[in-house]
């Protein structure tokens, strides 16, 4: 059943024409609306008949009115709906204007002003009511509609923008930007939450399309649109209040229509923030635009004002008339089924229906699952989309229950906002990966040197852009733009600059053998380790009891599709005899360990003992404790042992261990060492592999081989790391973040006594604790003195890594019993610690850590249903470097957990296939640059597989189309380029360049040309041409062709050496050979230097050198 139609069976007819008859009464001017329950109000609302003019709902604070717009959204439709959000981040006294909310204000006047509009509802809240808005004429005034076969002159429109405020750039990714290429103009206008594209043919508008700022790709197409500026520089003085702005007749629904009025004159009697003013940050004359609150409670005065809700009273209302609904709450029932059972009987054998709202079917089947394995009968309606709060409609014997109360689950509102937030996001991360002058790339056949910019130069006649590269003693590579594959941006630690090469000394290829030889080396065991595991035979578990059931449903957040997608595969590796070996990869806080326990319930259900093996004590408490409560109703004993445990409660666990008694152990390397017995072990989970020491793994590698075994680690592996280890290991990697968990409120401010104040008492007030990351040691004293005088009540601990491990674990320990209030340290918390209960951190110096540290530090808070803060502190009064700013700028407009997790997560990768791979590997991607080592690691692995252990892999690559050639070089002397009056801009030539060279996949270049002609216009043919080599390398490399030449009307073929034994006596070259003989006259088969080569006459362009290759596939191999 569809939201729609449910809520059609609480806003019935009757109910609201007779809501109707009272609230269009001309007598009646204040009413009030008892007994609305939940979101009984939101679908009450959601069912009222248009009228000319929408309805102002007045929630009491942000949160009420997102949550109200969210349901409003889901059950009318996000065009009936706006919500107008206050224009500033945090409070207006600190000047700190928001782009994406100015839009959503923006667009809700626009839609006021639109008589036809469909907008039925604004919401709104006090803060929001308190800034002025533009009135309707200067709105008039300064807005440019444009719509499809208009006649504007290209230049009239870019100087009316101009006029108007918008800045010129590149690229659009910002409200109040535009960009002009060619024919085309791009414009963020403050109307729409995404950018337009206006195409002009001569001076008329051709087409106009909404756009992404993430990919600057089409979405929509346009008949007409309102290009506005930002309003709010303008009101000034000038400005009236939202309520004078609206026609007279426009109803109010208030929930609390006392506090609105004390709020906003509250917020009109503030002074704008002294620190604010200081920091000369902000926006110093947002003070004037706040309404005049005397003006304000007047024309509230004026109006009809509808009050809604559960309780009856507010000062100062006085009610016309009320109109009371019989509506009851949504009890609490914590996961306890059997009250739910209970309940619900009750419920259906009084005549109520029970309908169960959910965001997704998948819910509503778990449902019906757990009361089938329970044996209860409960027929319950499920509807598809869900309100924030369900109620019981008692007139109407309906109950409308949301499955995020009953399984106890956060549930988030989304603004549209968001997608205006993600373009800056977006640009930064584009510029972090642009290569500039001056970067320094790594070429895989000649090492380390720098950028020295786009050179075009002439082979044979044609025109031909390279890249230049400069080396030790200025020494010069012209690389070719099919070569640029072979080209990286070094990544290897942060702030530290690589040596540059020399070219010819030998000295880079000596440091890719030594890199290479240990690589195999590592990879061989790995390898070894899958073979014996292969002809091994484990235990295999039973398929899923009743209880496993109920304990996946009871999990507190939805599962996102990884965790779905790696509970499966851990259940089916379980199940099967095969011995387990799985990795799990995902941030901190993506439900790893959820996946780890319900692995081990399925263990102990088979009666099996599961042993849990952590690199640290802190870690072993803590998921103990996790283990505890997730389990603590089902009939498993779970415990522990670390150094923190007495001796003699540690021998009594060994003794119930070997009997049995205990179903799962936690622990540190202790419990597989030698005194620790197991009657049945089944399942070994390790958390963090990485951090343990040789002999522990040598230890693992025996357990390994016939006990299930689930790695789990928190370094994201980078996703290239992966394909090459495939067929060396069972991987689930989790990228999503889980869909409800709390954005965190993320803010750059200076270092500055009132804010970190302000900051530590809100959290000591809701009885939280703080996180304070200092990034010197030497830094703390000081930080720790500044917090007592502040707040001299505080209670502080400090850890930091020169003191010894046992006093830092201490620490740790005593801070997540709350003994104290703030933990300051440098940046040790990072490392998997979960504490729910810190949902403040201050990262002093913020400046000085790169986007990663920073997104795993934020992490670290708001890991519950509260809310969590962010504060990046900067020294006042000193400039930032463009690229930290850049960084900041990027992490604080992305508030929520895993938006940012493919952010530049390139120093996180480089420690994860660090941490993957062993420690001396972190050495080697220091020396090579991280692409350069992902490179050789792909090479090492594919020479293992084809010579070394050949016939381990012989049933495992089954299907797929071997490649004998990590790599094909393409040398031509074709005009094969992006002209520069095509995409003038030559980094992003060069980003293009790149991603054309990078291409792995034939549907990859459909979607490159589509994006090309959507943002550039018509292709040119020598970029058609250059689009095509791409095909022409995968189907050369296929062939097992190393290097293939394009140059005078020929094309030379040469092919791979004699040492690849898998090769020549492929069907691969049997299709060559059978090629050569059917077309003997235009090919001619040579050997030079001991190389292999075919050269092949009249072929004068990309398109004849494709077409030969495709027919050598096609032939039939001799």
């Amino acid at each position: 059943m569809e939201l729609k139609e449910a809520d059609k069976l609480f806003a019935t007819a009757t109910r609201i024409s007779a809501l109707e008859k009272v609230l269009y009464d001309k007598k009646t001017r204040r009413l009030l609306l008892s007994g609305l329950e939940g979101s009984s109000s939101a679908m009450l609302f959601a069912g009222i008949r248009p009228t000319a003019h929408p309805h102002i709902i007045i929630a009491d604070d942000l949160d009420s009115a997102g949550y109200i717009y969210n349901d409003l959204c889901q059950i009318a439709g996000p065009d009936a709906v706006g919500i107008f959000p206050s224009g500033y981040k945090r409070d207006i006294k600190y000047g700190q204007s928001d782009a994406p909310s100015q839009i959503l204000r923006t667009e809700v006047l626009d839609a006021l002003g639109d008589k036809k509009g469909e907008m039925r509802f604004v919401i709104t809240y006090p803060e929001a009511l308190a800034e002025k808005v533009a009135d309707a004429a200067t709105i008039a005034d300064n807005s440019i509609s444009l719509k499809i076969g208009s006649h504007t002159i290209l230049s009239d429109l870019t100087g009316r923008l101009r006029e108007l405020g918008f800045r010129e750039t590149e690229y659009v990714y910002e409200p109040g930007q535009f960009a002009r290429r060619g024919s085309i103009v791009d414009v963020y206008s403050y109307s729409c939450e995404l950018p337009y594209r206006i195409d002009f043919f001569d001076d008329e508008v051709d087409s106009i399309r909404s756009f992404n700022v993430e990919t600057q790709l089409s979405e929509e197409k346009l008949e007409k649109i309102n290009i506005l500026p930002q309003f709010s520089a303008q009101t000034g003085n000038k400005g009236i209040s939202l309520l004078e702005f609206v026609d007279d007749s426009t109803l109010l629904f208030c929930q609390s229509p006392g506090y609105i009025l004390d709020r906003v004159k509250a917020i009109s009697e503030e002074t704008f923030s002294t620190a604010a003013l200081i920091a000369d940050e902000g926006d110093d004359k947002a003070m004037e635009k706040v309404v005049d609150s005397e003006a304000f409670i007047r024309r509230f005065a004026e109006m009809k004002v509808v009050k809604f809700g559960v309780g009856t009273t507010d000062s100062g209302f006085v009610p016309d008339a009320s109109v009371s609904f019989n509506c009851g709450p949504q009890a609490l029932y914590h996961k306890n089924f059997e009250l739910i059972s209970e309940s619900f009987r009750n419920f259906i054998s009084n005549g109520y229906r029970i309908f169960i709202l959910s965001d997704s079917p998948y819910q509503a089947e778990r449902l019906k699952n757990i009361f089938e394995d329970r044996g209860d009968e409960i027929p319950f309606t499920a509807v598809d989309r869900t309100v924030h709060e369900g109620f019981v409609d008692h007139d109407g014997k309906n109950c409308f229950f949301t499955d995020h109360q009953i399984f106890d689950r956060f549930h988030k509102y989304n603004l549209k906002s968001d997608r205006a937030r993600s373009g800056k996001l977006a640009l930064s991360l584009r510029e972090l990966n642009q290569i500039e002058i001056g970067d320094y790339i790594v070429h895989i056949d000649h090492g380390i040197g720098k950028f020295a910019g786009l050179v075009r130069t002439d082979v044979n006649g044609s025109p031909q852009e390279m890249i230049k590269l400069t080396y030790q003693n200025d020494d010069i590579i012209l690389v070719s733009i099919h070569a640029l594959h072979k080209l990286s941006k070094y990544r290897g630690k942060e702030g530290v600059a690589p040596k540059i090469n020399k070219l010819g000394s030998g000295a880079w290829n000596k440091l890719k053998e030594r890199t290479k030889t240990k690589v195999k080396d590592i990879a061989r065991d790995l390898i070894k380790l899958y073979a014996a595991r292969r002809e091994e035979k484990g235990h295999a578990f039973a398929p899923d009891s009743y209880m496993q059931h109920e304990l996946e449903a009871s999990f507190i957040y939805e599962d996102t599709p990884d965790q779905l997608k790696a509970t499966q595969a851990v259940k089916a590796d379980m199940e099967s005899a095969k011995p387990m070996d799985r990795l799990i990869c995902g941030d901190v806080g993506f439900g790893k360990t959820e996946i780890a326990v319900r692995a081990a319930f399925k263990a102990a259900a088979d009666g099996k003992q599961t042993a849990v093996l952590v690199p640290t004590t802190v870690l072993a408490m803590q998921h103990y404790h996790t283990f505890a409560n997730r389990l603590k109703d089902l009939p498993v004993r779970v415990d522990f042992i670390s150094r923190a445990r007495k001796a003699k409660e540690v021998k009594q666990i060994l003794a119930d261990l070997a009997e049995g008694k205990i179903d799962i152990l936690i622990g540190t390397h202790k419990i597989i060492g030698k005194g620790v017995a197991f009657k049945d072990l089944g399942l070994l989970i390790i958390d963090e592999e990485q951090k343990f020491g040789v002999a522990v793994k040598e230890k693992l590698k025996q357990l390994k081989v016939n006990v299930d075994t689930l790695t789990m680690s928190a370094t994201p592996i980078p996703r290239t790391l992966q394909f090459s280890l495939m067929g060396a290991r069972d991987l689930s990697s989790l990228n999503t973040p889980p869909a409800n968990r709390q954005p965190v409120v993320t803010n750059v401010s200076s270092f500055d006594d009132e804010v970190i104040k302000e900051a530590v008492e809100f959290e000591l007030s809701r009885n939280g604790q703080v996180f304070f990351i200092s990034n010197r040691i030497e830094n703390l004293a000081q930080i720790e003195n500044a917090l007592r005088r502040l707040i001299p009540r505080v209670r502080i601990v400090t850890a930091h890594g020169q003191m010894p491990p046992e006093r830092v674990e201490q620490a740790i320990i005593d801070f997540a019993n709350q003994d104290y209030d703030v933990l300051l340290s440098t940046t040790i918390v990072e490392n998997g610690i979960d504490m729910p209960n810190v949902n403040t951190i201050i990262v002093n110096n913020a400046h000085n850590f790169g986007l990663s540290e920073l997104h795993q530090l934020r992490g670290r808070v708001g890991r519950s249903s509260r809310k969590a803060f962010c504060y990046l502190l900067v020294p006042p009064g000193m400039p930032l470097t463009p690229v930290a700013r850049r960084r900041l700028q990027a992490i604080e407009s992305f508030s929520d957990l895993g938006s940012g997790i493919h952010i530049a997560m390139q120093d996180l990768d480089i420690r994860g296939a660090g941490n993957l791979l062993g420690a001396e590997q972190s050495g080697f991607i220091a020396d090579l640059g991280y692409e350069a080592y992902q490179k050789i690691l792909k090479e090492s692995v594919i020479e293992l597989k084809t010579e070394e252990f050949a016939d381990t892999f012989t049933d495992v690559a089954g299907g797929k189309e071997e490649e004998f050639t990590a790599d094909c070089t393409i040398e031509s002397d074709l005009e094969l380029r992006i002209p520069a009056e095509y995409v003038p801009q030559e980094n992003e030539r060069i980003t293009l360049y790149r991603r054309l060279d990078n291409m792995e996949h034939s549907t990859q270049l459909d979607e490159f040309r589509a994006e090309l002609r959507d943002r550039f216009g018509e292709i040119p043919s020598t970029t058609e041409e250059l689009i095509r080599v791409v095909p022409l390398r995968m189907a050369a490399r296929r062939l097992g062709i190393e290097r293939l030449v394009l140059k005078g009307g020929k094309m030379r073929i040469y092919f791979v050496g004699d040492d690849n034994k898998a090769y020549y006596n492929s069907s691969a070259f049997g299709k060559v050979l059978a090629y050569l003989q059917q077309n003997a006259r235009r090919c001619n088969l040579k050997e030079v230097n001991g190389r292999r080569l075919m050269v092949i006459d009249g072929v004068s362009a990309v398109t004849d050198a494709l077409g030969i290759l495709k027919a050598m596939e096609a032939a039939t191999p001799l």
